[in-house]
């Protein structure tokens, strides 16, 4: 059983040294089903072989790097208890939710799980002259890694090696020892089916329809010239009218925030330090609008509050850099206002820099100081 924790912790750090840089992600928020088929290596206080097994989960993203999935598992083996003309099986029936820590949404997705739940260890063993069964319902735990495969938005695979922990019968004799409990570890390697639903896909913009042609019209006659009349004295000149005086400022996201994140970087707070020194060097300005923009990729609502998250970073920075509170306001825009238009639906390296310019934040100060006016 130690051997299977230390490969186990093994494995779970060689993976974390590889996937930690993944693609970018194509996160939907989606429900999904996986069923599938297990392989069960037993305890050996248990006292059976390895065998198979059938699951059913259902499982929902809950964040960029967060799912949760719950659902049924059977796994069953024939005992060995090495007591000649001693035959029967190990039955487990578990119940459990499990929280996997995802580190890409790109069509290749690994992660590691952990787990609780509730488990039926049944032995139905019979030895020599004594036949009968004994049951054990206990917690279960369980930890692992494991990782998914999408061919499209809605098929995948799922695949999972872990670690499951639980209260059992003890199976060593044939005489009074079966009425023992102890904590036993199985390992599992479960294989399943990804069947995605709920996963809204990327609208494209269509392509304007082009103008139809106009046709060609004659041109009349022109009439005669109309005799010239008299001059008449020059109308008074309008008053000039006056606007108010707007700037806007836009920071690229990329420069101010990493990938889906709040956190300013040193390269944006230079920027932003820059913004706040022109505001505070204007007294005319008494009002500054920061507005948040995100691209299409991801869900409307994730997007929205993304973008009204990193307009209220960019606020409070400007100001905890001497801009009054009292003129600054933060507002989110999410993926509304996009500046291009591209192609596709995937969420491709080529689409995502494609859409940059629409990840953005807009910095307008507005001034009493108006064109025109003297």
């Amino acid at each position: 059983m130690n051997k299977k924790l230390v490969g186990l912790a093994v494995v779970a750090t060689l993976s974390l040294t590889v996937f930690t840089a993944s693609a970018e992600d194509m996160f939907r928020g989606a429900w999904y089903a996986v069923p599938g088929v297990s392989y069960v290596n037993t305890d050996s206080d248990l006292n059976a072989k390895n065998g198979p097994g059938v699951f059913l989960k259902l499982g929902k993203e809950l964040s960029q790097s967060w799912d949760v999935q719950g659902g049924l598992g059977y796994d069953t083996a024939r005992q060995d208890t090495g007591i000649a003309g001693a035959s029967g099986r190990y039955k487990q029936t578990s119940l459990g939710l499990d929280a996997l820590y995802m580190f890409s949404r790109s069509n290749f997705r690994p992660f590691l799980l952990a787990g609780l739940g509730v488990a039926r260890n049944k032995l139905d063993y019979s030895y020599p002259g004594v036949a009968g069964n004994t049951s054990k319902t206990s917690w279960l735990g369980n930890v692992g890694l494991g990782a998914q495969y999408l061919f499209s938005d809605n098929i995948g695979l799922q695949a999972d090696l872990r670690e499951q922990w639980s209260r059992a019968p003890l199976g060593t004799t044939a005489l009074g020892a079966a009425n023992n409990t102890s904590t036993v570890a199985n390992t599992l390697l479960n294989l399943g089916g990804l069947i995605r639903f709920g996963a809204p896909a990327p609208v494209v913009a269509e392509p304007a329809p082009e103008p139809a042609p106009i046709a060609a019209v004659e041109p009349e006659p022109m009439p005669e010239p109309a005799p010239a009349p008299e001059p008449e004295p020059a109308p008074a000149p309008e008053p000039v009218k006056c606007t108010p005086q707007v700037d806007t400022i836009t920071v690229s996201a990329e420069k101010l925030f990493a990938f889906d994140k709040t956190a300013l970087k040193a390269e944006g707070k230079a920027a932003l330090d820059e913004a706040a020194g022109k505001i505070k060097a204007n007294p005319e300005i008494k009002a500054v609008i920061v507005t948040g923009h995100t691209d299409r990729i991801g869900s409307d609502a994730y997007n929205q509050k993304l973008s009204e998250r990193r307009a209220k970073m960019v606020a409070d920075y400007l100001v905890a850099q001497g801009v009054d509170s009292g003129i600054i306001t933060s507002t989110g825009k999410g993926e509304s206002e996009p500046v291009v238009q591209c192609k596709g639906n995937k969420a491709t390296k080529k689409l995502i820099a494609c859409l940059q310019p629409n990840r953005r934040v807009e910095i307008r100060a507005e001034g009493t100081k108006e064109s025109g006016c003297n």
